[in-house]
């Protein structure tokens, strides 16, 4: 199991980059288990980040993610995991492939992996750290150096948020799925969600506004808590 996911990592860490092509985005693919399970994997791509979660395609139920860092270099694609659900002594370990790009699509075996964006046609296209919230009416900043971080990775269509500690390599939870942005509005469209697979489905609205580079995000919490949150691109 474990070489058979590290093979599909390497695979969708291959769409980030290649000859000079901008390759930021989301991508996917579909595969079947031994059990006979439609698996759909979900990559999101940006600069030298990537994440990528995989889960039951028929009801969303979660399975696992991965991600961390990625630097292309003489035809290898090289990467290496900060977080890794299914086996924390992955985090920290590097490794290389080679790969073969043609156009939307990837190649590589026997599979074919597909475009969903590009980046557009989003303004929030990229990786996040949380940097701070609101309390009391005051934005209170944190430390985003930290081995202990929340990060929100978005294409132009699909995010993810990963809680995560590089130095433990503890994974704390994933949740992602599709998003919108109009008129001021974030709408998160839940597609998987590794503590509560019965919230996939569900829709949340939020309250967005870029402000000196950083994304402030407030509404109500899926619980129905007010949050004010402050994001800063990594």
């Amino acid at each position: 199991m474990k070489k058979y996911v590290l093979s599909l990592i390497l695979i969708l860490l291959a769409i980030s980059l290649s000859n000079g092509q901008d390759l930021n985005g989301a991508w996917q693919s579909t595969v079947t288990n031994n059990e006979g399970v439609s698996v759909q994997f979900v990559a999101i791509v940006s600069g030298d980040y990537f994440s990528q979660a995989f889960f039951e395609k028929e009801n969303g139920k979660f399975m696992g993610t991965m991600g961390g860092a990625l630097s292309l270099k003489n035809g290898s694609l090289t990467y290496t995991l900060e977080f890794a659900s299914f086996d924390p002594d992955l985090v920290g370990t590097s490794d290389s492939l080679p790969y073969r790009l043609d156009g939307n699509k990837l190649y590589v075996d026997d599979k074919t992996w597909t475009r969903l964006d590009d980046g557009s046609p989003s303004n929030l296209a990229g990786a996040w750290l949380i940097s701070g919230r609101k309390r009391d009416g005051q934005i209170v900043k944190r430390d985003t150096s930290g081995p202990r971080k929340t990060m929100k990775i978005l294409s132009g269509t699909r995010f993810q948020w990963i809680a995560f500690n590089t130095e433990t390599k503890e994974f704390m939870g994933t949740g992602g799925g599709t998003y919108t942005t109009t008129n001021g509005k974030y709408t998160e469209n839940i597609g998987f969600f590794s503590r509560d697979d019965s919230r996939v489905g569900a829709s949340l609205q939020f309250n967005y506004e870029l402000v000196d580079g950083d994304w402030h995000h407030y509404g109500l919490s899926s619980k129905g808590q007010p949050i004010y949150e402050v994001w800063s691109k990594r």
